[in-house]
């Protein structure tokens, strides 16, 4: 009898070998089938994960990009602040000798004898301011005898010409007009013949 019940397991072995195996095979294709429904949504959800990281990223790009900007910005206002101010004091500092002057001359006005000598000094003083001008890139307008040009002339009048070869020039100059490199700082203001 105990053979009898090695031999039928033994038979029942072969089967249940089978039937493992097909059980095997089923939950193989089970998992199979489960991935393959699976893979597409797993699919997205990389996907997203990784559109996900890309944007955070970018935002981050965004962010400090946006920052250096401000940065620049706020540092490109504070250099013109600067360099508008330390123009002026370039300006400045070159006009006290001549203001040191002027109080110099106006201290001995009362004091002075000889007119001649008071004279000279303030000639002396325009030669150093205009001097100070030239230096500093200012220039004179020419206006009187010139052909009038709206670019550098304002007219504040006009007059009937004296000759005929006079028409459309510059008969006076009332205000001396002022360039500084080549723009403009002041027209002359003068008077055309027509």
């Amino acid at each position: 009898m105990a053979e009898d019940s090695q031999n039928k397991a033994q038979e029942q072995s072969p089967v249940d070998d089978n039937q493992q195996q097909n059980n095997a095979e089923q939950s193989a294709e089970n998992q199979q089938a489960t991935e393959e429904t699976a893979t597409p949504e797993d699919a997205v959800a990389d996907e997203i994960a990784s559109l996900k990281q890309q944007i955070a990223q970018l935002n981050d790009k965004y962010l400090r990009l946006s920052a250096e900007y401000d940065n620049f910005r706020k540092r490109t206002v504070k250099e013109k602040a600067e360099i508008k101010t330390y123009a002026t004091t370039d300006v400045i500092t070159g006009l006290l000798p001549v203001i040191d002057d002027f109080e110099r001359a106006i201290a001995h006005i009362n004091d002075a004898a000889d007119v001649d000598a008071l004279r000279q000094g303030v000639e002396l003083i325009f030669k150093k301011f205009n001097e100070f001008l030239t230096k500093s890139g200012v220039t004179a307008i020419p206006a009187t005898g010139e052909v009038f040009d709206t670019d550098l002339h304002e007219a504040i009048t006009k007059m009937p010409a004296p000759e005929p070869d006079m028409k459309g020039k510059v008969l006076d100059c009332v205000e001396k007009g002022y360039r500084l490199g080549d723009k403009v700082i002041r027209f002359a203001k003068v008077v055309v013949c027509e």
